[in-house]
């Protein structure tokens, strides 16, 4: 940062309009100050080496060589915050998941209509994003390992606890989270509920991305399905989702809810309906993510007896949402997020298979009270 503790930021994007208007909205945050902008990445990888900007907004698709391929070798020398700049289309919403795969923080998507109003519109949600991004834990992810298979005697022991499931909620940094706890767990594990911060479009082809990656049957939701073990259901962009119950087991209500602390989906909705129909036999987790959602939730999962987990500081990428969960006393444990996926098969009483070794006693911390 300058010596006035303004946040740097440098703008790629080939498109002169988009580098004229995300520098004049970017300019409008006191607390930002652009200082350069690139048509390309080859100008960029010079100017990060001569300006040491805090924070880069990375247009998605760029000819030459693309945004993805750049953020690769970025993240592979030099780590830093990257928020991608991205189209509401298929094609965009694909090398967005990839970039933030990659190790991107956050995205904003430009509007389909009316540039220059749609994105006077984004002011608050970019500069937001960049200030967030600066203060974000970048990190390399680990290898994704295959994952763990069950013996049939640990799933003879699980079949007998046919009524625990687990929720899941997350935010900025979350779509890496949940790729690295997901892929690390067996196919016969509960049914898990989950709601990630997206557009729609993005939700879809996140689940189709972890679908291909886990052992876990993962798609994005559709109202009225059966939340069965083995499958994962990611919560669809711009559309509540609940957790319901009845004598066949659990399914998910989606429904076109307002916004519940300006999310849709949100993650009080699904902990808060875990709380009431599922109480003790639930699992809520809350991960890295910008914001406050889902800390009520969590503490509703927790009084209703259910386990609770929120993330740990060291291994967010933004502490918002766990730190608000932690603050609530929603949360019974904090874990390192490499041993998220243990504790959950410990939890359901499946033996944890290819756990990580950790070198810290604080790898996961009961929360008192």
């Amino acid at each position: 940062m300058t010596g006035h503790g303004k946040i740097k930021v440098l703008v790629v994007d080939d498109s002169a309009l988009m580098r004229q208007l995300l520098s004049a909205i970017l300019a409008e945050d006191p607390a930002i100050e652009v200082v350069g902008a690139a048509v390309n990445p080859l100008i960029a990888r010079e100017k990060i080496k001569a300006l040491k900007p805090d924070v880069l907004t990375l247009d998605v698709e760029m000819p030459g060589m693309d945004g993805i391929t750049f953020l690769q070798n970025l993240m592979r020398l030099r780590p830093m915050p990257v928020v991608m700049v991205s189209s509401l289309t298929e094609k965009g919403a694909d090398a967005t998941l990839r970039a933030l795969a990659l190790g991107a923080v956050d995205f904003v998507t430009k509007p389909q209509s009316g540039l220059r109003e749609g994105m006077q519109a984004l002011v608050d949600e970019i500069c937001g994003k960049v200030r967030a991004a600066a203060r974000a834990h970048v990190r390399s992810l680990p290898p994704i390992a295959a994952p763990p298979a069950a013996t049939p005697a640990a799933l003879a022991g699980a079949h007998m606890l046919r009524e625990q499931v687990v929720v899941m909620g997350a935010s900025t940094g979350g779509t890496q989270a949940i790729t690295e706890i997901l892929t690390m767990l067996p196919e016969q594990c509960p049914g898990i509920a989950i709601v990630q911060h997206m557009p729609p479009k993005f939700t879809a082809l996140f689940a189709g991305h972890l679908d291909q990656q886990c052992a876990l049957e993962v798609r994005e939701a559709r109202d009225g399905e059966r939340l069965g073990w083995g499958a994962a259901l990611i919560a669809p962009g711009g559309r509540q989702m609940e957790l319901v119950k009845d004598s066949d087991g659990y399914a998910v209500r989606v429904y076109d809810g307002a916004p519940v602390n300006m999310h849709r989906p949100s993650v009080d909705v699904l902990f808060e309906s875990a709380a009431r129909c599922a109480g003790r036999n639930a699992l809520g987790i809350i991960l890295t993510g910008m914001g406050g959602d889902g800390a009520r939730g969590l503490r509703a999962m927790k009084e209703a007896g259910a386990h609770t987990i929120a993330q740990d500081e060291a291994t967010c990428v933004i502490f918002g949402m766990p730190e608000q969960a932690i603050r609530l006393g929603g949360a019974r444990e904090v874990a390192r997020l490499e041993r998220i996926a243990g504790n959950i098969v410990r939890w359901v009483g499946i033996p944890a298979q290819h756990e990580p070794s950790s070198g810290t006693d604080a790898a996961q911390t009961p929360v008192s009270g």
